[in-house]
């Protein structure tokens, strides 16, 4: 088992800077492919960034491609998502979420990520971009 908290969300102008941060404890950090989600009211939950678990892969949503950066320190048990020119369809609450990997590999893990089929979900935070 593995609890997720996210912290860093707030209110900030557009063209502005937030910093999201993902605590993880419980089960080691480092097994588990992570990624940042987002829903935005009355639209699906959507994949916004996702990492492998060294940190050297990562995949973005087109929409986010150039303006957010994940990362993640696997000696803190924390990820991150660094989002800058922020715009107000961004609006959102964001998650992050943890895949188990070790079985599936490191490629389909990502794939699963993608999909939406995660292992673990934290509670959000909201993030609100005013124009």
């Amino acid at each position: 088992q593995v609890q997720l908290v996210e912290s860093g969300g707030g209110l900030v102008q557009a063209g502005g800077s937030l910093r999201l941060s993902c605590a993880a404890s419980g089960r080691t950090f480092s097994s588990y492919t992570m990624g940042w989600f987002r829903q935005a009211p009355g639209k699906e939950r959507e994949l916004v960034a996702a990492i492998n678990r060294s940190g050297g892969g990562t995949y973005y949503a087109d929409s986010v491609k150039g303006r957010f950066t994940i990362s993640r320190d696997n000696a803190k048990n924390t990820m991150y998502l660094q989002m800058n020119s922020l715009k107000p369809e961004d609006t959102a609450v964001y998650y992050c979420a943890a895949k188990i990997t070790a079985a599936l590999g490191a490629a389909q893990a990502m794939i699963n990520m993608r999909r939406g089929d995660t292992d673990y979900w934290g509670q959000g935070t909201q993030v609100t971009v005013s124009s």
